[in-house]
């Protein structure tokens, strides 16, 4: 063996293990952007959440899991009859005490939630049907058992989910204007929601902060034979604009 082959032998190795670490680097570096880039989507643009709840059936059903655009929102605002997850404006939920878990689940859970896998805080927000907007008086029920918006009927019977011969649509009257900063929300299967009508004694009087809002609901990603856009609707078309106070 030549001088030359014992020193092209020797280099392999040393080849070989700087093409490793070279290919270790690109993939954390992938990662690392990958991670960044998801917790962006999740924070600006889009986040995940389940379904705890009966309270929008048939709409939305319990564990079904759903997208919500947090972006497009803040640019067009939200409308009258859009679905939106908000954080609990305070006393709406149940104080619930943490299961027990271990650093390793605690550590799994903050990742797949950074990264918008996990929704493990849809525990802490709702999911709403939003009704009346800054300064729009809601009012329930007319002689035919609806709901009016600054004096225009609405007839949610389409998304409603109702005993059966039932058609008014909250069996608990209300009469509110909707504060500066404020929503007015309810529940589509709305003898099983407690919503603002329930939550006059919490903080913001059964109103909630338009700051309180994650975004709105637009896409169910399961169960896969579910899938699909959640689709808005029509029953507030031809509400008018509320009238200016004073």
């Amino acid at each position: 063996m030549s001088s030359s082959d014992t020193v092209d032998a020797a280099a392999k190795p040393r080849s070989g293990g700087r093409g490793l670490a070279l290919f270790l680097r690109d993939v954390a570096v992938i990662i690392v952007i990958a991670v960044v880039v998801s917790f962006l989507i999740k924070t600006f643009v889009v986040r995940s959440f389940y379904i705890p709840s009966a309270s929008m059936e048939d709409t939305l059903l319990v564990n079904d899991r759903i997208l919500v655009d947090e972006l497009t929102p803040r640019w067009n605002e939200y409308e009258r009859g859009d679905i939106i997850v908000f954080a609990d404006p305070g006393g709406w939920l149940p104080a619930s005490p943490e299961p027990a878990r271990s650093p390793i689940e605690e550590g799994v859970d903050w990742f797949l939630t950074l990264i918008a896998v996990s929704a493990s805080d849809s525990e802490d927000h709702l999911v709403k049907r939003l009704i009346g907007l800054p300064g729009d008086h809601v009012v329930c029920c007319n002689p035919l058992g609806q709901i009016t918006v600054n004096g225009q009927a609405v007839d949610e019977l389409s998304y409603l989910k109702l005993p059966a011969g039932d058609t008014q649509a909250s069996n608990i009257p209300f009469d509110v204007v909707v504060p500066e900063g404020s929503l007015w929300v309810l529940g589509d299967n709305r003898d099983m929601s407690k919503d603002s009508r329930y939550n006059p004694d919490q903080p913001g009087d059964g109103f909630v902060p338009v700051e309180n809002v994650v975004g709105r609901v637009f896409l169910r990603m399961w169960p896969f034979d579910r899938f699909g856009p959640i689709d808005g609707t029509n029953a507030f078309t031809g509400v008018p604009d509320p009238e200016p106070a004073g």
